[in-house]
C-alpha cells in the first residue's frame, strides 16, 4: 500500500515514565463552553487523569485520536481524559464542537509542557517550530504516572486496548 505521507522515525525520547511523578503545569483548559486556567494538580486532586498529548488541532492525528477515544467511550471512565497540544483555545473550541467531544483540552502554544514531559518533536525543515509527540499518560491522584506511551514514529498512535486496560486498572 502506498501512503500519501512519509513515515518518519523520531527515535527514542527521554520522557516521563510509569512510576515517576508527573510534572505539574497550569494552562488554559478548554471545554465546549469556555476556558479557564487550570493546573494538572487540580484535576488529579479530583481523581485520576488520562493526559493525551497530540501535535495540533486540524491535523489528521488529532481527528483520529479524539474520534477513537470518543467512540470507545473514554469520557465514561472514572479517570478524566484531557488533551494537550500547541493549539490555541479558539482552535480547541472548534475541534471540540466539530468532533462533538466531551473532552477538555489544554492549550500550550509554546510547547513548554511537552518540554517538561520530554516529548518535544522538532519539525523537520521548520526552524524553531516544535510540537508535542503523540503521547498518553495515565496519572493517579498522587500525580504518579501509572502508564506512559510515547510515539517513536510519525505518525504513530497508542495501543488503545492497552490504554483502556491501564485506565480500568486504576
Amino acid at each position: 500500500m502506498e501512503l500519501d505521507f512519509d513515515v518518519v522515525d523520531m527515535g527514542p525520547a527521554d520522557h516521563v515514565e510509569a512510576g515517576e511523578q508527573a510534572p505539574d503545569f497550569e494552562r488554559p483548559l478548554v471545554n465546549d463552553e469556555y476556558w479557564e486556567d487550570r493546573a494538572l494538580s487540580e484535576l488529579t486532586a479530583e481523581g485520576p487523569v488520562v493526559l493525551i498529548c497530540y501535535p495540533m488541532d486540524g491535523a489528521f492525528p488529532a481527528t483520529y485520536i479524539w474520534n477513537e477515544l470518543r467512540d470507545r467511550g473514554f469520557e465514561q471512565y472514572d479517570a478524566r481524559t484531557v488533551g494537550l497540544s500547541i493549539s490555541t483555545p479558539y482552535e480547541h473550541k472548534t475541534l471540540i464542537e466539530g468532533r462533538e467531544m466531551d473532552f477538555e483540552l489544554f492549550s500550550d502554544p509554546k510547547n513548554e509542557v511537552a518540554e517538561q514531559y520530554g516529548i518535544v518533536n522538532d519539525l523537520d525543515g521548520m526552524a524553531g517550530i516544535e510540537e508535542p509527540r503523540p503521547a498518553a499518560f495515565v496519572i493517579d491522584e498522587e500525580r504518579v504516572v501509572q502508564y506512559a506511551w510515547v510515539a517513536r514514529q510519525w505518525p504513530d498512535f497508542p495501543d488503545y486496548d492497552e490504554l483502556e486496560a491501564a485506565v480500568e486498572s486504576l
